[in-house]
């Protein structure tokens, strides 16, 4: 989900409005543990939990969300993946082996959280039912939007100040906590507003950290405005105090434009690995050896990443909807 920018107008005196997703959006968690409850939330064309939608899980599984937008379903004791689609909507989440409560597992977090961007955190002792669980980060509640025994999806409070970040997690049983970096993106827009036709830049600053982050920013307005190196771009904040990464645009006509950003999130080349061979199976004849290649490529030279993952976002692109798409996606999005 990529954070909401600040849209500002170009000639224009009208306030603009939100732009919404395209379709609903599935939220599983990044891991499910075999034949055990886990919690699923669905997000509205509004970018806000949606209530009553209905989810079909490929093991045969139906649900429908409830009024917190969320619903508890059971992970089947066996396969490599699940698959869940609802109103235009498909996600996937890996599958691991059940294992005892009492078993160690390290706590993992990103080391950079978005303070407007859900985020994940996996660790001992969960519940598979969302609201078992409870997240705090620097002492004020955060959102869980879904669940499994051994990973939660996040969404911070909208209080949580950028900066060092403490979090802490609690389920029956268990306590424990973590340390991150909490990082507001925010836009500067072109001062003056330019003109149809006009060049300019628009700085993306982040606020909470001085290291260099890896961002991708969206233009989500391209009839508006344009970047003139691609509607999408990886970036690298310079540092710093100021923290800053600027764009090239274009003033395409009068109106409100839009963006979206996010911090890259460090690379799961494991998960990748296992989403790309569980596509394998489902490729077209004509992309198997394209996805085999991928898949060699990504284990046996993991610095690679940004290289596969544009190439893993070619193939999907070139794919149609289905679940070969949806392993694809997932395995790019690892990332």
């Amino acid at each position: 989900m990529l954070l909401s920018a600040l849209a500002t107008p170009l000639r224009s005196l009208e306030a603009p409005s939100p732009i919404p997703f395209e379709t609903v959006e599935i939220v599983l968690p990044p891991r499910l543990m075999a034949g055990h409850p886990a919690t699923l939330a669905v997000l509205g064309t509004d970018g806000r939990l949606a209530p009553s939608l209905k989810v079909e899980l490929r093991d045969g599984q139906t649900v429908t969300t409830d009024r917190t937008g969320r619903a508890v379903f059971q992970v089947p004791a066996t396969g490599e993946y699940l698959l869940a689609q609802g109103a235009g909507s498909t996600a996937a989440a890996l599958i691991d082996p059940a294992i005892a409560q009492s078993e160690p597992s390290a706590i993992a977090l990103q080391p950079i959280v978005s303070l407007r961007d859900r985020f994940w955190i996996c660790g001992p002792g969960l519940r598979g039912d969302a609201e078992e669980d409870s997240v705090k980060l620097n002492g004020r509640p955060a959102l869980i939007l879904a669940s499994s025994p051994i990973c939660l999806v996040v969404l911070p409070g909208p209080s949580v100040q950028p900066g060092p970040g403490s979090l802490s997690v609690e389920a029956p049983g268990v306590r424990w906590s973590a340390t991150t970096t909490l990082v507001s993106l925010e836009f500067v827009p072109p001062n003056p507003p330019l003109s149809p036709g006009q060049q300019g830049e628009l700085v993306v600053r982040a606020r909470g950290s001085n290291e260099k982050l890896p961002i991708v920013v969206q233009n989500r307005s391209s009839g508006v405005l344009r970047f003139l190196r691609g509607d999408s771009q990886e970036l690298v904040t310079a540092g710093g105090a100021e923290n800053l990464a600027s764009v090239k645009v274009r003033a395409i006509s009068s109106g409100d434009f839009s963006f979206g950003a996010r911090v890259v999130a460090a690379p799961d080349v494991r998960s990748a690995e296992r989403y790309l061979r569980a596509a394998l199976p489902l490729a077209p004849k004509d992309s198997e050896r394209s996805l085999a290649k991928l898949t060699r490529r990504l284990t046996e030279h993991p610095r690679e990443v940004s290289a596969v993952r544009s190439k893993i976002e070619q193939l999907a692109q070139g794919s149609t909807a289905g679940d070969f798409r949806t392993l694809l996606e997932a395995a790019e999005a690892a990332l």
